[in-house]
Formats: C-alpha cells, sequence, structure tokens
C-alpha cells in the first residue's frame, strides 16, 4: 500500500475472502470517486460506489485499449484481444462470436459439464483422503469444459494451467513469458483448424464463418482462443474453489440448497457478488475531459473500478458480506457491465451451478481438512482465489 495517504495504490491486497480490502472501504467512505494511484504506479481515479462504476463502464469516454499511452496495467505490451478494444472494432469483433455464448448454447452445454464435474467427484470419492480440492475439481473442471468448447486437446491441459496462473501474477516478465507460450501453441492448434476445421467446435465454426465471408484471419483467430482459453479457466476455478469454502463454512447454506436446489442459481449470483474475483479488467482511460460524480476527470487520466467495493455497495446490498438466497443480485458486476461484460458468464454460470449442486448432494460431509490451518490466499495476484483447499468428509 502506499504511503500517500491522499493518493493509495489501488487495487490494494485482499485479507478476507467475504470482505473488500479495508482501504477500499475507507475510500468509498470518502467519495464515489477519488484520487488513487494505479497499477503502473501512474495517477489515477478509483471509482468506489456501484451506480457510478456502471456509469463509467458504459461512457465511451472512457476507453478500453490497453494500447494508449498512460492506461493503467500491470504488463507493458499484454493487451487481451477483445478487452482492449474500443468500438467500432470491439462492436464488430464481438458481434462475430457472441453467438456462441448466448444462454441457449451455453443451456445445451450442462449434460456435458455434469457429466465432467460428476466424473471429478468421482475420482475424489474413490481416492485417499484428504485432497487438495483446487486440484482435484476446482481447475479440472473449467479446464475440461473450456478444451472441449475450443476443440483444445484436453491431454495439453497441464500447460495451460500452468500459464494461466502465471497470467495472473504480479510479475510483468512472469506475465508476458506465459502469454508468448500460450500464443505459441494456440498458433499451431489454430493452423491445424485451418488445414481441417471442425464444425462441431467453437474455433472450426469461427474459421468456417470467417472464411466464408472472405475474413479468416490467423492472428485474431489465435487471439479469440486465448481470451477465451485464458478467461474461461483461472476465473472459474477460483470461483468454484472459493464458492465450496463458502459451503462449508456455511452448514445452513449447504443445507438450504440441498433441500431446495431450484435455489442454486440465487446462490451463483450472491457468490460471485460476494467474492468478485476479479478487477483488472475494469479498468479504463479517459479520452476527454469528463465529469464524474461531481469529479473532474482529464483527458488521459486513468481509472479503475473498485469491483469488490461496487458489489458490496451497502445502499443496494445490505449486510453484504451475508449470502442472502432472497436477495436480488442480479446488478453485480463481477462480470463487469456494459460493451465488455463477460462473453463466458453463461458458461461460468452453468459450470458454478452444476459444481455447487454436486457437492452438496454428492458430498454432504464436505469440511475442512485443516480447520485450524489458515487459508492460503492468492493476495499478490490479480485474480483472487485460493491456492489450496484441503478438504476431507463422512
Amino acid at each position: 500500500m502506499s504511503v500517500d495517504v491522499e493518493r493509495p495504490t489501488v487495487p490494494a491486497p485482499r485479507t478476507c475472502p467475504y470482505t473488500p480490502p479495508d482501504l477500499h472501504r475507507a475510500l468509498y467512505d470518502r467519495h464515489a470517486v477519488v484520487p488513487a494511484t494505479l497499477p503502473g504506479g501512474r495517477a489515477g481515479w478509483a471509482v468506489t460506489d456501484l451506480p457510478t462504476i456502471r456509469a463509467m463502464l458504459v461512457d465511451p469516454r472512457f476507453s478500453s485499449d490497453r494500447g494508449r499511452p498512460g492506461f493503467p496495467q500491470y504488463a507493458e505490451g499484454h493487451h487481451l484481444w477483445l478487452i482492449s478494444m474500443d468500438a467500432p472494432e470491439h462492436t464488430r469483433a464481438r458481434r462475430d462470436v457472441i453467438t456462441e455464448f448466448t444462454s441457449r448454447r451455453m443451456e445445451a452445454l450442462r449434460t456435458a459439464v455434469e457429466r465432467i464435474v460428476h466424473e471429478r467427484i468421482d475420482a475424489m470419492l474413490a481416492g485417499p483422503r484428504p485432497v487438495d480440492l483446487v486440484r482435484a475439481l476446482s481447475l479440472p473442471v473449467p479446464s475440461s469444459v473450456i478444451c472441449a468448447l475450443l476443440g483444445v486437446p484436453y491431454q495439453d491441459h497441464e500447460l495451460f494451467e500452468e500459464r494461466t496462473r502465471a497470467l495472473v501474477e504480479n510479475d510483468p516478465a512472469v506475465i508476458l513469458k506465459a502469454a508468448a507460450d500460450i500464443r505459441a501453441y494456440l498458433g499451431e492448434l489454430v493452423r491445424a483448424k485451418q488445414r481441417d476445421p471442425d464444425p462441431a467446435d467453437l474455433l472450426g465454426r469461427q474459421v468456417l464463418k470467417l472464411r466464408a465471408e472472405g475474413r479468416e484471419d490467423h492472428g485474431d483467430l489465435v487471439e479469440l482462443a486465448f481470451i477465451l482459453l485464458v478467461a474461461g479457466h483461472e476465473t472459474t476455478a477460483n470461483m468454484i474453489s472459493l464458492s465450496a469454502l463458502a459451503l462449508i463454512r456455511d452448514p445452513a447454506l449447504a443445507d438450504a440448497l440441498r433441500s431446495a436446489p431450484e435455489r442454486i442459481p440465487a446462490a451463483v449470483e450472491e457468490l460471485l457478488r460476494l467474492f468478485t474475483i476479479v478487477e483488472s479488467p475494469l479498468s479504463r482511460i479517459a479520452t476527454e475531459d469528463v465529469e464524474l460524480a461531481g469529479v473532474h476527470i482529464r483527458a488521459g487520466d486513468g481509472v479503475i473500478a473498485l469491483a469488490t467495493t461496487g458489489n458490496h455497495d451497502p445502499s443496494l446490498f445490505p449486510e453484504p458480506e451475508r449470502i442472502l438466497l432472497g436477495r436480488d443480485s442480479r446488478k453485480h458486476i463481477a462480470f463487469g457491465h456494459g460493451p465488455h461484460q463477460c462473453l463466458g458468464k453463461s458458461l461460468a454460470r452453468v459450470e458454478l451451478q452444476v459444481t455447487l449442486s454436486a457437492l452438496v448432494t454428492r458430498i454432504p460431509g464436505l469440511r475442512l481438512a485443516e480447520p485450524d490451518g489458515p487459508l492460503r490466499l492468492k493476495t499478490v495476484q490479480r485474480v483472487f482465489g485460493l491456492d489450496r483447499l484441503p478438504v476431507t468428509w463422512g
């Protein structure tokens, strides 16, 4: 944390899964928009309350282009396709792939996700105890799902699990090396898809669609595969681990979901709101002078939305540290908001719903194997979560 109390460094490390950092709370109490030192060390602004965050994220005067000088980012030169675009390029690129991620198409994958989840739980139940739930369930489930969706051979999943974990570190050199390794692999995969496109997988369908329109571009296909593989793996894995922790620590919640499984979708929304594991995609840079919540932001100023604080905004979510199944959590920004809202949100919801249902029904005695041990939180990484979660049951 910066020693400059007038312009503290954000986002601050998280020390508790259930609450925003104390610094974020203090900034929320000060104002909706406050001076801050942003990733990369430049002076800028932090946005703290949910209505102001949502307003900023739909305002076209705030750019998502990571290539703009002064953009608040963790690793120079590491720009994610789509996330780093503005309209109209972003609109066109997103339109190309949006039909792959409709709620209807993702629901059609539910049976395949159920098979993957239950296979992993079968292996857990048949093996020795205790088990690290992160390695046994949280990482393999989204890895298997996204590999199947994209047409990536699952035997290569360990490469991606290792590299995607490196991508959320804070060391720019580590990030850039991991990104280069993944892109090199995906470059070869895309070439194989271009030689023999399979309409059964997303990359094959994209090759055929763009080829028919005369717009096939190898580099864009690699970047599409990269962002979907990375965004669809590490984020969902961390949400599975944290959701399991919530069920273990709140047996009444697990009992409620076991007895009324129709409440699982509401529980997933509350858990997404509660944990809010990603904040870095909510960085922006002003392209012209803007008034936001009465604060004058100059062209070229960087801005970051404190998503954890927004999703714990007590004016909209009373008792924000509690999981309340009757609460309307649909305004949360765990998937962002506006034009850059996460493409894979429907897939993530299906994966989380299926996994929570399987945990409460198949392992009702799930508990921490080290109840007095400290949680190993990912406090220095850009995607919040658990490094390990030793569990047992019975």
